[in-house]
């Protein structure tokens, strides 16, 4: 069995490493090219063995226990961010509902533990982690009650957001594991990067539709 456990341990660690990779190439190339989207495609397939390893090693072989949420939270914004994009919209389906419940009922019970079974990671980061997994959850819940315009308007915003906090997510995994060292630093650092890009991005974003709507205004007058 400890055999099995290491290889489960190799594959978790490669696949993490070429998620990176791919997620930090998705974010360089040209966001309306062609590999953007077959760089995102990879990055999704690397994420699945990368969460089911990691549940793996949570469940089957009862070792940290902290990578359960913090595949939670990686994986969920992995699958919801894609799903934006591919929604683009639309109403949300059964499954935009199933989903977000189990990651929310897996959270609330990984919650329970740490209150019982003791800290293994910092407060900040475990509290933090769980937070934001409840919030991007509790948003997705809710979107069936936004018009479709609005949904729309927010589709890019919730795509980066989402792939964003997936990638910063596996980063911080990473360097929390590699580095423990450098804790809380190497955990919490690499979410605060990726939460300053998301911003920047965010500004862009909206820089770039007021730049658009402005345009339109002066034609129509």
């Amino acid at each position: 069995m400890e055999i099995v456990h290491h290889l489960n341990i190799g594959i978790h660690v490669i696949a993490g490493i070429l998620a990176l990779i791919t997620g930090i190439a998705a974010v360089i190339v040209s966001k309306s090219s062609s590999r953007h989207r077959q760089l995102g495609r990879v990055f999704m397939y690397l994420m699945i063995v990368v969460i089911t390893t990691g549940l793996a090693g949570v469940i089957i072989f009862n070792r940290n226990h902290f990578l359960l949420v913090i595949t939670l939270l990686s994986g969920y914004n992995c699958f919801s961010g894609i799903r934006t994009i591919r929604r683009f919209g639309q109403p949300p389906a059964l499954l935009d509902y199933i989903i977000p419940l189990v990651a929310l009922s897996c959270g609330a019970y990984y919650l329970y533990y740490v209150q019982h079974a003791g800290l293994y990671w910092a407060p900040v980061i475990i509290y933090s982690t769980l937070g934001a997994l409840f919030i991007v959850c509790a948003y997705d819940l809710g979107r069936g009650l936004m018009t479709a315009a609005m949904r729309r308007r927010m589709v890019m915003y919730e795509h980066v957001y989402k792939m964003f906090s997936a990638l910063s997510a596996l980063f911080s995994a990473f360097t929390g594991t590699v580095l423990p060292q450098y804790k809380p630093y190497s955990q919490f650092l690499p979410s605060m990067v990726g939460l300053t890009a998301t911003i920047i991005i965010f500004i862009l974003l909206a820089t770039r539709r007021l730049s658009f709507q402005r345009k339109t205004a002066l034609q129509i007058n």
